[in-house]
């Protein structure tokens, strides 16, 4: 199917000259470079209790804060002997997502344990 135009297509308008190089009414805008802050960061803590067993702390540490043996343990011996140790510091989300695995798995093992994330002063 072929169509034919009815009218003559129109030529585009051309645009007016720019103002001239000497004109006082130019205004200049400077260019300014945002800066944004960094996201706040939250830290994971674990609370001691005198239910759950040193070993399921030191496990829990490792598991889901990937802390080796040795630092795992000193966590987990600052927590025992201060009342809480920080595990972790990470985003908002990350941390939260942190302290509901750490619940989880304590409630699935029968355990007490405490975990919250608080921010970083």
């Amino acid at each position: 199917m072929f169509f034919m135009a009815t009218q003559k297509p129109k030529k585009p308008e051309i645009p007016a000259a720019p103002p001239s190089v000497g004109n006082d009414d130019a205004v200049v805008l400077e260019r300014r470079t945002q800066r944004t802050q960094p996201p706040q960061m939250y830290q994971v803590v674990l609370l001691n209790d005198d239910f759950t067993p040193m070993e399921f702390v030191v496990h829990v540490i490792q598991e889901f804060f990937n802390k080796d043996r040795e630092m795992a343990t000193q966590i987990m011996l600052k927590i025992h002997l201060e009342g809480k140790g920080i595990c972790g510091v990470y985003s908002r989300d990350v941390a939260s997502t942190k302290v509901d695995q750490v619940s989880q798995a304590a409630r699935n093992a029968g355990h007490p344990l405490q975990c919250l994330s608080e921010p970083v002063e």
